[in-house]
């Protein structure tokens, strides 16, 4: 098994030791069963502890707290939500700016919780940098997305355009053509956030087996390898780990995203870059890449992955040289002088993808089952509204949080969208991933002609496409 330090740069920072809390024994009855010590089932376990302490809740974890992609992120924590536009452009102007302003708000709310409950994350708020590099086309696109943005009812104070010289004065990257500004984000250390949130929902009375994987699950019981768990309700909070619990799998498939980080960089190199505010960034590709400056200086800096045939997990993250020199290569075309710098660690982790990209809150209150997921990479802000969502529809709560589109109160499993069987979806993301991948290199050769550009920029909008 790989030693649980290597997961990831931010499991290796930490100063505890990793030592898995005992597995369940004996035979449970509870109100609710969570399956997964992530940040989706510990943030409902949070949250419905906090509004009804009566409660009698366990949560089953098949490994430690933090191993899935709650410990394995890029560490934004995004006021957003997947696909958010699409499912906000169903409601009436009034409620849209309402759900927007729930969106927004979640890092400070989760900022609340560190503060409440001593969570100590390197939680900076310093918003989020879309930028046009690389080649003009990112700014037109950039520029239509901020137009959509605004039809839906955002404002300056939610999304600003940032001209050349105002983005240097936040980054400095080689070539660039702008950016838009969010100032609802924030960056974190994603496995002192889950390892703290364990503790605090531990302290709160919540018992959380390790070790302990659910090998069946059903309306009111979970299987494990030593005990039975009865329970009035069931949370598979599991994200990219669905294909393991049937039939999550048909709704949500896991997908993988890739980092690396690079040695700690001095002072005079962070002069020449920014980030001084704990900003996150990107460059606007298709190859969605996202970076951050660590607490300790390093660069942290992903992108997209790959799908496996079969919605096969990804169990070995060991990352190959191509994997890890691609994002050196994305990397140092914006900060030419960090192309020879020293990568220390290189991960990844798998994530959910929902059926036509949207995330889901679901309640089957006939049967007892809760859960949230399919965040597609943006399930660091994302799971704690899940969380919240998920208490609130479990108590028979009324209110915003289960009022929205991505939520499908008292409606079972079988009504989310579902994936076509193979080989259709893995021939298709491939083909998808491909027009991205000759987009971008098309784009990012200044020989290309123009007609070359059109048209690698209208085979991926139009395989993009199917992606919804």
């Amino acid at each position: 098994m790989q030693p649980l330090r290597t997961i990831s740069l931010w499991m290796d920072q930490l100063d505890e030791p990793l030592c898995a809390r005992p597995a369940l024994r004996q035979d449970l009855d509870v109100d609710v069963c969570i399956i997964g010590a992530g940040y989706t089932g510990l943030w409902t376990a949070y949250y419905l502890k906090r509004q009804a302490p009566q409660l009698n809740i366990a949560v089953i974890e098949a490994n430690i707290a933090g191993f899935g992609a709650s410990g394995r992120n890029g560490g934004w924590l995004m006021g957003n939500l997947l696909g958010e536009d699409r499912l906000l452009a169903t409601l009436s102007p009034q409620q849209r700016r309402e759900s927007i302003d729930l969106l927004h708000g979640i890092p400070d709310e989760v900022h609340e919780v560190l503060l409440r409950e001593g969570i100590a994350c390197d939680y900076r708020k310093g918003g989020v940098l879309y930028c046009a590099a690389r080649y003009p086309e990112q700014e037109r696109s950039l520029r239509a997305w901020l137009d959509d943005l605004y039809r839906l009812g955002m404002t300056e104070d939610d999304y600003r355009w940032l001209r050349p010289e105002q983005l240097e004065a936040q980054l400095k990257i080689s070539t660039p053509y702008g950016a838009i500004f969010n100032p609802h984000v924030a960056t974190i250390q994603p496995a002192k956030l889950v390892r703290g949130l364990a503790r605090a929902v531990e302290a709160m009375g919540v018992p959380i087996y390790e070790n302990t994987p659910a090998i069946d699950w059903q309306a009111g019981e979970v299987r494990t390898p030593l005990a039975r768990i009865r329970s009035h309700w069931v949370v598979p909070a599991v994200e990219g780990y669905a294909a393991s619990l049937p039939p999550l799998g048909r709704h949500q498939l896991p997908v993988q995203s890739l980092l690396v980080a690079t040695e700690p960089l001095p002072e005079s190199t962070w002069e020449q870059i920014g980030l001084s505010q704990g900003q996150a960034f990107s460059e606007s590709s298709r190859q969605v890449t996202y970076g951050q400056r660590s607490a300790d200086n390093r660069l942290v800096f992903g992108a997209r992955g790959g799908y496996r045939f079969g919605g096969r997990l990804r169990e070995d993250f060991t990352l190959t040289g191509n994997e890890v020199e691609l994002r050196r290569y994305l990397f140092g075309e914006l900060f030419p002088q960090l192309k020879h710098v020293r990568i220390t660690h290189s991960w990844g982790g798998n994530l959910g993808m929902a059926r036509r990209f949207r995330p889901h809150m679901l309640c089957d209150r006939q049967r007892g089952i809760a859960l949230s997921g399919g965040y597609g990479g943006e399930g660091v802000g994302a799971s704690n509204l899940g969380g919240r969502t998920l208490a609130a529809l479990i108590l028979g709560q009324h209110n915003a949080l289960t009022a929205q589109p991505w939520v499908h109160d008292n409606r079972p499993l079988s009504s989310l969208a579902s994936w076509p069987p193979e080989p259709c979806r893995w021939l298709g993301y491939n083909a998808i991933i491909q027009s991205f991948v000759h987009e971008d290199r098309t784009l990012a050769n200044p020989a290309s002609a123009l007609w070359q550009r059109r048209l690698a920029s209208g085979l991926a909008d139009f395989m993009e496409g199917f992606m919804h």
